[in-house]
């Protein structure tokens, strides 16, 4: 008798042929995944440089003219994640790539409401989507997308899918990525975010041309708001939170990118064209604030004139703001060009460096006495800028004033080729017309130097005769952290002779007419009027201002007292305290002229000193036979009266006015005289050697 078969045996025939077709399946697949290469979540992005915090300068974009910046996860808001994934991807850190429960729930939605509700795409198929540009809502774009999915998951963690989604996502237009999104639509950084600002940056990829603020805010809002809504159904947010975030405004227009330092940035980007992050030593808030600052004072002084800073640490050589142009898109003032590294004359701001070797060489003290008149050197002849002369003064009120002779018999004194030695020692690259060997004409001006090879120059004095190792960069070599000697540079000035030009610029008067107190500064301004210079420093910072057209054309009455050194301190201001000036280092020598040694008491300048020609005294003022109109012409001025001028001969001058002794001055080249009425005035001066000059006048 045969027995029937049990029927239980058909079931698990069944089960087992329907596990061998899964088993089969499931390999198939997985060789189907293997076999897909997985999409290069190695996207590039838009090169930016960073500030001394890592705060955004400028951005630069890519292939296109996107806008796509690198993103750290940890600079990302924690709300704006957990809004992102409760959204987009909630089980996004247990899947494998696709989210099976997410796909059944969208095919569950299609066959219930006859359309597709959601899409049941995990972030991993959203980025392969969007790093090969394939349809959404296409059934063969959908299995691309799981497949890509599952092999992007192979070869990437969680960490860097999510950090290259965010780098990617669009925001509308040309934004590509959180951070360009966050950027423009909100102007901030995405690492602290409201909670509608949170939800409107996580609506917004989901359809970001139909959601643009700019184009229909209210669209945006609604999208921002179903999130809020879900964030509160999940218990991400309070009800209060949620209520605050809704009467939040949603932004209706784009806002710029940083564009701070941008000459530097863009000669750092083309100097390393593969370098997608460039971090500088600038403040990004000072940089700000003086650039705006540049563009206020240009605008005040001439529609074509720029105006460009340099403010640095002197004691690391990190710039902290570097300002080239008063715009760069200033079309009419060239703001394209950058300012701080163009050649142009320096004017006076050479002197100190000529009178800081003269101290050193012993040719001369701060109280040394010099003379100040019509001078010629081998047929060269240089006037002061008011085209008058001071007479017998102090080296140091010769420097105070910026008068030309004295400064020039110095540079006689010293030599034009030590002073171009010792500019390099600064680090300094001084162009001369034509390669031609130095001359005397250099000391006022006559070479080519950059802004930035003024500010090495004056951070070295401020260091006590130390080179200046000027860098704005944190990815090149570490700066110069100490005031030391770099190795293999000499000095550029004895510590003595630096102080001593500290001592002599912080009392150097200011526009006003008052020193600003701590500050040690030199004004310069060029030939023509083309150039306006203000160099400065206190015990910390060194700063540098130019004035002027960048084509080189002149400027009436430009100025660097008046142009460039309220700006001058306009800088120091915004760097904040001012830090004390170095105290005298030892062996400095503090004593009036007649205390001085008999070498030092007068510059040993060629024509000075025993043995030289002196000429006899001439009235320079009155001349002989003028009509003088008292109270007009007479030159009345702070003395009151007439003004008597001599040049030449040899201090103390003895004044007669008709044969009677006026006045009498130790070293001044100028006596006020206030004459008795009307008349024909003999009028005439002694020297200390007997030696007099007569002149007649008529006085009405």
């Amino acid at each position: 008798m045969i027995r029937p078969r049990p029927r239980v045996l058909w079931p698990a025939a069944l089960l087992a042929v329907a596990a061998l077709f899964v088993l089969i399946g499931w390999l198939f697949l997985r060789a189907w995944v293997a076999a897909t290469p997985a999409p290069d979540w190695h996207v590039r992005t838009s090169s930016v440089v960073l500030d001394r915090e890592d705060r955004l300068l400028r951005a630069f974009t890519v292939d296109g003219g996107r806008w796509r910046l690198p993103l750290d996860l940890d600079d990302v808001d924690p709300r704006f994640l957990a809004l992102l994934l409760a959204v987009e991807d909630r089980r996004f850190y247990r899947h494998a790539g696709v989210d099976p429960l997410a796909l059944a729930r969208a095919a569950t939605q299609l066959v219930t409401a006859g359309r597709i509700v959601s899409g049941g795409s995990t972030l991993s198929m959203q980025l392969t989507r969007l790093l090969d540009g394939g349809r959404t809502r296409v059934l063969g774009g959908k299995v691309r997308q799981a497949l890509g999915a599952l092999a992007l998951e192979r070869t990437a963690e969680k960490a860097q899918i999510l950090t290259a989604y965010l780098t990617v996502a669009p925001y509308g237009g040309n934004l590509e990525g959180l951070r360009a999104g966050s950027l423009a639509w909100l102007g901030k950084e995405p690492k602290r975010l409201s909670a509608a600002e949170a939800a409107l940056l996580v609506a917004l990829p989901q359809a970001p041309e139909a959601r643009r603020p700019d184009r229909d805010p209210a669209a945006a809002r609604r999208a921002r708001d179903r999130v809020l809504a879900r964030a509160l159904a999940l218990g991400l947010i309070d009800a209060e939170t949620a209520t605050a975030a809704r009467r939040e405004p949603v932004p209706t227009g784009r806002r710029p990118f940083p564009m701070l330092a941008p000459h530097l940035g863009a000669r750092l980007v083309q100097s390393a064209p593969g370098r997608g992050v460039h971090r500088v030593t600038l403040d990004a808030r000072l940089q700000g604030g003086l650039e705006s600052l540049a563009a206020e004072r240009a605008a005040a002084i001439d529609p074509r004139v720029s105006v460009a800073l340099l403010a640095a640490d002197h004691g690391s050589g990190q710039v902290l703001a570097e300002v080239g142009s008063a715009g760069l898109f200033a079309g009419d003032r060239q703001g394209h060009v950058d300012m701080t590294r163009a050649l142009r004359s320096p004017g006076s701001t050479l002197k100190p460096l000529i009178y800081g070797l003269a101290f050193e060489s012993g040719i001369a003290h701060p109280e040394s006495l010099i003379e100040d008149r019509p001078t010629a050197f081998a047929g060269y002849v240089p006037g002061n800028f008011d085209r008058a002369f001071q007479g017998t003064v102090t080296v140091r009120r010769a420097l105070a004033l910026s008068l030309n002779v004295p400064a020039v018999q110095l540079l006689d004194a010293v030599g034009p080729a030590r002073l171009i030695a010792r500019m390099r020692r600064a680090g300094a690259a001084p162009v001369l017309a034509d390669a031609a060997p130095p001359g005397l004409a250099i000391g006022l001006g006559g070479l080519g130097l950059t802004l930035f090879d003024l500010v090495r120059i004056y951070g070295a004095i401020a260091r006590g005769g130390v080179p200046l190792d000027l860098t704005d960069s944190r990815d090149d070599a570490a700066a110069n952290p100490l005031p030391q000697p770099i190795a293999g540079r000499p000095r550029v000035l004895d510590p003595r002779a630096a102080w001593y030009l500290t001592s002599i610029l912080q009392e150097v008067s200011g526009p006003v007419g008052t020193a600003p107190a701590g500050v040690a500064f030199k004004t310069g301004t060029s030939y023509g009027y083309r150039d306006a210079w203000a160099l400065g420093y206190d015990g910390r910072h060194v700063v540098g201002v130019w004035v002027g057209r960048p084509d080189g054309a002149p400027v009436p009455g430009l100025k660097g007292v008046d142009a460039a050194v309220p700006i001058l301190l306009d800088c120091f201001a915004r760097l904040g305290p001012r830090v004390p000036l170095p105290p005298a280092p030892a062996g400095v020598l503090l004593a009036a002229t007649q205390a001085l040694p008999p070498t030092l008491r007068q510059a040993r300048v060629r024509g000075a000193g025993v043995g030289a020609v002196a000429t006899g005294p001439e009235i320079a003022f009155p001349p002989d036979g003028a009509r003088l109109e008292i109270g007009s012409d007479t030159g009345a001025g702070e003395g009151g009266g007439l003004a008597l001028k001599v040049r030449g001969g040899q201090p103390p001058f003895t004044w007669f006015a008709d044969g009677r002794p006026i006045g009498r001055e130790p070293f001044a080249r100028l006596l006020w005289w206030r004459p008795a009425g009307p008349g024909f005035t003999a009028i005439a001066v002694v020297d200390g050697r007997g030696r007099s000059s007569r002149v007649m006048v008529y006085l009405h």
